[in-house]
């Protein structure tokens, strides 16, 4: 009996049932996600549907006053200080696994991602102990590692699947014609696996950007981040421009991922890659 290469009624329902499900369960994620961005243009000083009416007067709030513009001041202090040692410490960290004849790599990998799978707020407790006691609380520097603990991972694995498909002869190739080891990887690695290492270094602004538990143990006063600002809002005064602040923050995030997956896709694409 031959099978026809058309597809029959049947199977077009099948279908059509399967992408209405998945479009009920993406919205069904979505919807609690989106709400607050309508609700950033209401013209009244209070969370109401219908709308009274449209404004931007609370990105006006979130942009022009000085408790807003330090917070996202400090977000952007930490998401950079953060994206650079996670990004170089992660990449270092993936290329030294890459390596077949690194010792334990099957114990070292999942120590190294531990981060994502341990509640945060466990995290953010041990940070505050470990760092109270050597002086690092309180501090850029101690947020900064904090979140570099967090997000290292997401860069690990970023460049780790982009060195899956680098050809390491092209390193031996660059040895044998005098270059030396940094100069190689410079001018040869970096190069092909640079889509990863920048999708990576996305992801790592995105973790710190948006963290707010560890910055509440770790953060004084004058450190308060845009999530933690938000966060005491909600507690002491509810305002619609958190609204705003939050999809400030979700558009922000939106974009960083939407490059993260061009740029992975692209890395797919490198003339090295397999």
């Amino acid at each position: 009996m031959l099978l026809s290469p058309y597809p029959t009624t049947g199977d077009r329902i099948r279908v059509t049932l399967l992408w209405i499900w998945c479009g009920l369960v993406i919205l069904f994620l979505l919807v609690p996600i989106l709400i607050p961005v309508p609700l950033s243009f209401n013209s009244g000083a209070f969370f109401i549907f219908p709308l009274e009416g449209l404004s931007t007067r609370w990105y006006e709030v979130v942009l022009g006053t000085q408790r807003w513009q330090s917070a996202i001041g400090n977000s952007l202090i930490v998401a950079f200080g953060t994206t650079l040692i996670a990004t170089t410490l992660g990449t270092l960290t993936a290329i030294a696994l890459s390596d077949e004849k690194f010792p334990g790599r099957r114990i070292v990998m999942p120590l190294l991602l531990s981060p994502l799978i341990v509640p945060v707020v466990i995290t953010a407790v041990g940070s505050y102990l470990f760092y109270a006691r050597v002086g690092l609380a309180s501090s850029y520097a101690g947020i900064i590692l904090a979140h570099t603990a967090l997000a290292s991972p997401f860069v690990v694995v970023t460049v780790g699947a982009s060195l899956t498909g680098f050809d390491r002869n092209l390193m031996r190739a660059a040895a044998i014609s005098g270059a030396k080891p940094v100069t190689a990887f410079f001018r040869v690695m970096l190069p092909l696996i640079l889509p990863g290492v920048l999708s990576g270094a996305a992801f790592a602004f995105v973790t710190s950007f948006d963290e707010v538990v560890v910055v509440q143990f770790l953060a004084s006063a004058s450190q308060r981040t845009m999530p933690l600002e938000m966060f005491i809002g909600l507690r002491e005064k509810l305002s619609p421009a958190i609204t705003a602040a939050a999809t400030l923050m979700m558009a922000l995030s939106i974009v960083l991922l939407v490059v993260a997956n061009l740029l992975a896709r692209r890395g797919l694409k490198q003339p090295g890659a397999a």
